[in-house]
């Protein structure tokens, strides 16, 4: 009896496991299907399905939040993220994502505890500026500058561009160096150490000649100095 029991046991176990094997599959086939024609929403739907059935550890919560972060839906890509960083806590993609996610969000404060986060896993100078970006922000100055000051030494890969808004209908591509030594004046002149500030515009300018903002700050700077004359 107690063997017929154990049988009837693993058989209805048998069972779940290949039933609930089929439902994930076909789950995956409407995912598969649904981004097909762009359906965004059914293609969630059914990896919300799938995580149900796979339970906390599900990889297809990874996808969901690329799907919302793709997406620009940021206060969801961050809620995700956020959950599976409770297991993943060294995930630099998805470190990247939540920072993102919460500066788009405008937490600000929030994001600077993120980046910092970031920065102390990855050392890399461009994680380094946007936390000194988002010092600038939160008129943390003085954090800003020290944050800068470090992204300046840190390696370079020489592949990262910094997009800034010139005006309405013109947006620059501007190399990260350029961007450090750009942001670094703007600190300065925010700390009112304008010789200082000068320098490092000039030094933006110098690694990279076109830089439309950096010489408009020089320029008014130079203007300025020549009105006090």
């Amino acid at each position: 009896m107690k063997n017929y029991i154990y049988i009837v046991a693993i058989l209805i176990t048998t069972s779940i496991v290949a039933q609930t094997s089929n439902n994930i599959e076909l789950q995956q086939k409407k995912i598969k299907l649904a981004l097909s024609y762009n359906d965004k929403v059914a293609a969630a739907s059914a990896m919300f399905s799938i995580i149900a059935m796979e339970g906390e550890q599900s990889t297809y919560k990874d996808s969901l939040a690329y799907m919302y972060f793709n997406d620009a839906k940021y206060i969801s890509s961050f809620l995700v993220t956020n959950d599976i960083l409770k297991n993943k806590p060294d995930n630099i993609e998805l470190l990247e994502i939540n920072a993102i996610s919460i500066e788009n969000m405008g937490a600000l404060d929030k994001a600077v505890e993120v980046y910092s986060n970031l920065l102390s896993k990855t050392k890399n100078n461009y994680h380094a500026y946007k936390l000194a970006s988002l010092q600038v922000a939160t008129k943390k100055f003085v954090d800003a500058y020290k944050s800068i000051k470090g992204a300046d030494l840190l390696e370079d890969s020489g592949t990262i561009k910094v997009n800034f808004q010139v005006n309405k209908n013109y947006n620059q591509n501007v190399d990260l160096k350029a961007a450090i030594a750009y942001l670094e004046g703007i600190i300065l002149l925010n700390m009112n150490k304008e010789t200082d500030a000068k320098l490092s515009l000039m030094r933006a300018v110098n690694l990279f000649p076109d830089f439309v903002l950096a010489k408009s700050k020089l320029t008014t700077l130079e203007n300025s100095e020549k009105k006090e004359e």
